[in-house]
């Protein structure tokens, strides 16, 4: 069992948000219970697929005899956040592996963010040492869910430009492209 669990069972906000200019963006998971906030580094590939997997439980749940949890299938309008991450922004750990799931008794979807495990290849790890120290652990309704996975999402995509040709990210000092052969 970790030594620290930050637990956000109806927080007041939970965000992906990044820090930092398109191309050298580091993305965090913050959530924010009055006073208290936590933050935990995420890579943007995991924002991604944290966003579009909740989007998913949320459509399976949404499609369930009736609706019965009345899951939103846009995002309502005082939900919406796209104000910046709280500052300062100092993470708990870089966040290695996510679970999600779906908590039918309080209708909320729960996301867990386990700290980076880094394992030597020449020896075995016991499972003691794969124990993280941390956890985060936010539950957060279904309409919150909807907004937080649609702000991920336009986050997620407002990096760098794709290149039309190659569809690697075009950087501020120009791009190489390996198709085209233009700088």
């Amino acid at each position: 069992m970790p030594s620290i669990v930050h637990t956000f069972d109806w927080p007041d906000r939970v965000v992906v948000g990044t820090v930092g200019r398109p191309g050298s963006r580091a993305f965090y998971l913050q959530a924010r219970d009055g006073a208290r906030v936590t933050s935990v580094g995420l890579e943007k590939m995991q924002s991604a697929a944290l966003a579009e997997k909740i989007d998913e439980i949320l459509d399976q749940v949404m499609a369930a005899d009736g609706n019965p949890v009345s899951v939103p299938t846009g995002i309502p309008v005082e939900l919406v956040d796209n104000e910046p991450l709280d500052q300062p922004v100092e993470p708990e750990f870089r966040a290695g592996a996510l679970s999600l799931g779906w908590d039918p008794s309080t209708a909320q979807v729960v996301i867990e963010a386990f700290p980076l495990v880094e394992v030597d290849d020449d020896t075995e790890a016991d499972e003691a040492e794969l124990e993280p120290d941390e956890v985060m652990v936010v539950r957060i309704p279904v309409g919150t869910a909807r907004a937080f996975a649609a702000r991920t999402l336009e986050i997620v995509g407002a990096g760098r430009p794709l290149c039309p040709f190659c569809g690697q990210p075009i950087d501020p000092e120009g791009h190489v492209c390996i198709l085209s052969g233009e700088a």
